[in-house]
């Protein structure tokens, strides 16, 4: 048994540096759920569809969305595009897949011309299945 001396060790250093764990866990959090959220939003376009008892949400596999605004302009998934390109976009997609239904979203203001003409431009592309799309009323804005 040996008397020396006894050295007194100082506790433990604090801890200076930050942890990221829980951080990083927060941001992959809220990534995902931006990623389950934004196709959750199907149309960014603002129309004024028409009101029906009838409207009842389709559960089509596949299906494109065709909108017309008030001015007469055309969208293919919320992106404008002219009546031309839209003809080529449904002949492709006829080829692809001839049962493809074509959702017709329309603003009440649009005229039936307008609206006949684009069911003919869907039509001698090749798809023959087109819903118009409609709100109920109890959830109209």
């Amino acid at each position: 048994m040996a008397f020396g001396r006894l050295e007194r060790t100082t506790g433990p250093q604090p801890m200076s540096d930050i942890n990221m764990t829980p951080l990083i866990d927060v941001m992959l959090v809220l990534l995902v759920i931006f990623m389950i959220t934004v196709p959750l939003m199907t149309s960014s376009l603002k129309l004024d569809l028409p009101k029906s008892d009838a409207a009842q949400p389709s559960d089509t596999p596949t299906f494109i969305a065709v909108s017309i605004d008030t001015s007469g302009r055309l969208f293919l998934a919320d992106e404008e595009i002219e009546a031309t390109a839209l003809a080529q976009q449904v002949t492709q997609l006829a080829q692809a897949n001839p049962q493809t239904e074509v959702q017709l979203r329309a603003d009440q203001a649009v005229p039936y011309g307008r609206v006949a003409e684009v069911i003919g431009i869907v039509q001698k592309g090749g798809l023959t299945r087109i819903g118009f799309v409609a709100v109920q009323p109890s959830t109209a804005p």
